[in-house]
């Protein structure tokens, strides 16, 4: 049985962070859901990473969920992670704070699908094959995509391929909202630490605050979020990056940006 695990990498602020169970085409098993939740709580805790990469060892980004290995478990809890730990699905427990960007390719299926939904940014290859497949399995989708599917969508574009389970190529999921950009087979990887090393760029204070504002808007709604914006707002005034923004500014330079 080959047992999943997530690599990592550091390159300068960026955390490349690689899905590696090509044998099973990265089919999420517990060993590997674990490796990824602890990857990117270590990226959280790092004060000197502003960004992740989340890709795939391999042809495929993942198969899904490997249910031969995964049914036994979930009754017990496999997806309830400790408090300190980072759910990478994003529907429970800890939330990330700091932005990810997910590069796909070959099958995404099901919790792969449903990762990147949770995600910030999302580079596909031409070449990908996206299914939510669940309802094929005799169970639903639980890792967000009942929500963020039809947020990104709409009701009427998503439930064709919820209820139904067929699968749909990387030109429709463009046209369903799923992705942020569509590159040439194999230039996945290559575009999304491109994409990270621009948003390590800006000021990171400044990136979680308006991570926070936009996830605000979407989770409590429109009212809730403009009344707490002040909260994100106003120590990003009073910090050292703020003012290194404003020189770099008047110096037309890049910043320099601490993360203070």
């Amino acid at each position: 049985m080959s047992l999943g695990k997530v690599s990592r990498e550091m390159i300068d602020h960026i955390m490349l962070i690689g899905l590696d169970r090509v044998a099973k085409r990265n089919a999420f098993d517990s060993h590997m859901i674990e490796d990824l939740s602890l990857a990117l709580t270590e990226y959280e805790n790092n004060p000197e990473l502003r960004c992740a990469v989340i890709f795939a060892h391999g042809d495929h980004f993942t198969a899904g969920l490997d249910l031969v290995e995964l049914q036994p478990k979930i009754p017990h809890g496999i997806f309830n992670f400790a408090d300190a730990q980072i759910n990478p699905w994003g529907v429970a427990g800890r939330q990330r704070t700091k932005p990810v960007v997910v590069a796909v390719q070959g099958i995404c299926y099901t919790a792969g699908v449903e990762l990147m939904l949770n995600a910030d940014v999302v580079i596909a290859s031409e070449d990908t094959v996206f299914g939510q497949l669940e309802v094929l399995r005799g169970i639903m989708p639980f890792g967000g995509a009942t929500v963020r599917f039809v947020q990104a969508a709409g009701w009427q574009k998503a439930m064709p391929y919820l209820l139904t389970g067929k699968t749909f190529d990387t030109q429709k999921a463009n046209e369903l909202n799923l992705v942020s950009e569509v590159v040439e087979k194999g230039k996945q990887l290559e575009r999304a630490i491109e994409v990270a090393k621009e948003i390590c760029i800006a000021a990171p204070l400044a990136v979680q605050a308006l991570l926070a504002s936009a996830t605000d808007g979407v989770t409590l709604g429109q009212t809730v979020a403009f009344e707490k914006m002040d909260n994100y707002l106003k120590p990003l005034f009073e910090s050292e990056d703020a003012q290194e923004g404003v020189r770099a500014m008047l110096a037309r330079r890049l910043p320099q940006f601490q993360g203070k």
